[in-house]
């Protein structure tokens, strides 16, 4: 008799997977001037908790291109990662598209990313990802490094099956 072991909240194998989309937030990625290694690295864990990927878009620092692909994902995927454009310089924006289209905001998740953090880089503190709500759809801004943007979400990963039950209206609590 075989059993299957799957981590609290995680669907089991059998069951349908969570939607997520990935969207990297990167100037010259999006004009091909460099490889987008965040994005695909944010994949491969969510893929690897049993995600179904459902889209993988790279757009500039652009507020705007950043507001209309998180609505139009916000309507595909019940999990919507960004990668990039989470820090300070100029065209880091990321956080600020993302709060705009926003229903609320989850200020929990990016005190416990920033939290973890800071436990390998002081520069951490610098960060400035969100986490909001749009509709049933949770919105997660990561970092735009490969190492942080993985770092960060798997801080907050095993909160995130919870929260997508709860905007499913599944609230009885074991």
């Amino acid at each position: 008799m075989s059993s299957s072991i799957t981590e609290p909240g995680f669907p089991a194998p059998n069951a349908t997977p969570f939607t997520a989309a990935v969207v990297t937030v990167s100037d010259s990625c999006a004009r091909g001037e460099r490889a987008d290694l965040s994005g695909p690295a944010v994949v491969e864990v969510l893929a690897g908790r049993g995600f179904r990927i459902v889209a993988r878009e790279v757009v500039q620092d652009d507020g705007m291109q950043i507001q209309n692909i998180l609505v139009h994902l916000a309507l595909e995927a019940r999990f919507v990662v960004t990668t990039g454009g989470t820090g300070i310089a100029e065209r880091d924006v990321t956080p600020e598209a993302t709060e705009s289209i926003c229903d609320r905001l989850i200020d929990g998740m990016g005190e416990r990313m920033r939290l973890e953090g800071i436990k390998k880089t002081p520069f951490a503190a610098l960060s400035r990802g969100v986490c909001g709500v749009r509709g049933k759809t949770l919105i997660l801004n990561l970092p735009g490094s490969p190492a942080g943007a993985v770092e960060s979400l798997e801080a907050v990963l095993e909160l995130i099956p919870h929260a997508l039950d709860l905007l499913e209206g599944k609230t009885e609590h074991a």
